[in-house]
């Protein structure tokens, strides 16, 4: 989905209050949490998270999931064994209803993306 919004603070508001929100807001915490420094806004009309020209993931609330895009998903460390048991593609983790985000390694994820980001390594498409 897409929400004709702004600003971050739009697009939270824009979100039904659902499970997509709860999902969207949790997986948003982890992001903050790993990488204080970078900077949150919109891009593509959906959430994006990063520094200066590159963006690092983006986050957005679909109709049936919550995607987390990442550019390329092979080039983490470690991506299939965190993200076992997650539905993603190359570049974008569908985050489904039925997800318990407390047991995946989905936090471990956005940690260790962000600490390759910040060691110069490339995770872009």
């Amino acid at each position: 989905m897409q929400y004709d919004v702004n600003t971050p603070q739009e697009y939270m508001e824009a979100l039904d209050d659902d499970w997509r929100k709860e999902k969207l807001l949790a997986v948003r915490q982890w992001i903050l949490k790993n990488g204080p420094e970078l900077e949150e806004g919109i891009q593509y009309k959906m959430l994006c998270y990063g520094s200066g020209s590159h963006t690092l993931f983006q986050l957005n609330a679909q109709k049936s999931y919550v995607s987390l895009y990442v550019g390329n998903i092979e080039k983490i460390e470690n991506a299939k064994n965190l993200l076992s048991g997650l539905n993603y593609g190359k570049g974008c983790i569908r985050i489904k209803k039925s997800v318990d985000l407390n047991t995946s390694g989905l936090d471990e994820f956005i940690k260790t993306t962000t600490e390759m980001w910040r060691a110069g390594n490339d995770t872009s498409c």
